[in-house]
């Protein structure tokens, strides 16, 4: 255990893990160890790197020493891998100030691919538990409980699953993370998602789809119900699904990251995405650890 004398500030916390000070707060209701000295709160170094997940480096602050500008030019890419919902245009455009982080699209499985490579700071993601397999200790941000169904262009009347027979229907390709609930869906109706599949239109993005759908290409497609409101389409639900952000634990001293875990936590966010419709944003802001194999360690905002 570290000696009174070895114990670190708040402000060399800060320093250390280059937040802003009030962050750090923000970080003990996380779960960051540390221990009262008389009325203030001190921090064991070893043990705030190793929550962190960043890799030890020398830390040498005089009393003094004015604060510095965070360095955010290093990698990964300030970028968020998604799939361009609506949620995640609100989350973006409730970041307010720098550093800014920008969107790259990308489905389900191409975003944890580039988080992997670490070409971005973070990627959406369907579920705590969609994680790429890694030793690292990972961390999701619950945005929204969102509406998955088809959507269908004005006189198109769809009653069943088993009329996409006779429709255009324009999808998502297997990598996108709400294929595999759609194929599951279409298995329960007695077809073959293969043939539902073999002259459809795959699209990457959810907002793809319902312009595709919207300008006549294709009759049905399968979509949130955010989008479908957003162009005036019927909607019918066929399931609901978990969304949010999967990030390296490491990084949640990272600028970049810090904002989007404010955005998602704050009430102008949650505030816009429970007027969405097709969205439950109660638990936005929520936030899991996972360990290596992409459970669920526990934690919240």
């Amino acid at each position: 255990m570290a000696t009174k004398a070895e114990l670190l500030t708040t402000n060399e916390v800060a320093s250390l893990l280059r937040v802003h000070p009030k962050h750090v707060y923000r970080l003990l209701r996380r779960g960051l160890p540390a221990r009262r000295v008389g009325g203030e709160w001190r921090f064991s170094p070893d043990e705030v790197l190793e929550w962190s997940g960043a890799a030890r480096r020398p830390f040498a602050v005089a009393a003094t020493e004015p604060a510095r500008r965070p360095d955010v030019s290093c990698d990964p890419q300030p970028l968020l891998a998604a799939n361009g919902d609506v949620v995640v245009e609100l989350l973006l455009t409730s970041i307010g100030g720098p550093p800014a982080v920008g969107l790259v699209p990308a489905d389900n499985a191409s975003g944890l691919a580039m988080l992997q490579r670490e070409e971005v700071v973070a990627a959406g993601t369907h579920g705590p538990r969609t994680s790429f397999p890694t030793a690292e200790r990972l961390v999701f941000i619950h945005l929204v409980e969102r509406e998955i169904g088809l959507v269908a262009r004005h006189g198109v009347k769809l009653r069943g699953l088993g009329g996409l027979r006779r429709l255009r229907l324009a999808s998502r390709p297997p990598t996108a993370g709400a294929r595999p609930r759609f194929d599951a869906e279409l298995r329960k109706s007695g077809l073959d998602p293969e043939a539902v599949h073999r002259d459809a239109r795959l699209l990457p993005s959810h907002l793809e789809v319902v312009c595709s759908v919207a300008r006549g290409d294709a009759d049905v497609g399968l979509a949130s119900a955010a989008w479908a409101h957003r162009t005036g389409l019927s909607f019918r639900s066929m399931f609901t699904e978990t969304y949010g952000l999967v990030l390296r634990a490491r990084d949640l001293g990272d600028p970049r990251v810090a904002r989007l875990c404010e955005a998602a936590q704050g009430a102008a966010f949650q505030r816009q995405a429970a007027n969405v419709a097709g969205y439950d944003s109660r638990k936005a802001g929520t936030i899991l650890f996972e360990g290596a194999t992409g459970d669920a360690r526990g934690g919240t905002s």
